[in-house]
């Protein structure tokens, strides 16, 4: 099945040269458009509630993997770095 694919192997030197080339081609902000573009149908599809769904699973999976104490450890790290200089919000 998957010798009829077009196209490389995913992950091979001529697949990465296909991205590099869409990149310099279309420029970074392609996958951005691309992405969000995804996103959206997605949600269109599925809805808004999706998102969370899947949001939980992956929390009690890193849950399940790392343990309770790796949120207590990423939440001191946070604390520490503080809020420092706020993102730019967008508009």
């Amino acid at each position: 099945m998957a010798a009829s694919k077009r196209g490389p192997e995913p992950g091979s030197d001529k697949a990465k040269h296909g991205g590099q080339a869409v990149r310099e081609k279309y420029g970074p902000e392609f996958y951005s458009k691309i992405g969000k573009k995804g996103g959206e149908a997605v949600k269109s599809k599925l809805g808004s509630s999706f998102y969370a769904e899947i949001g939980k699973k992956g929390g009690e999976s890193t849950k399940r993997q790392q343990g309770p104490e790796f949120y207590s450890r990423i939440g001191k790290k946070g604390g520490e770095r503080g809020r420092g200089t706020p993102k730019q919000q967008k508009s």
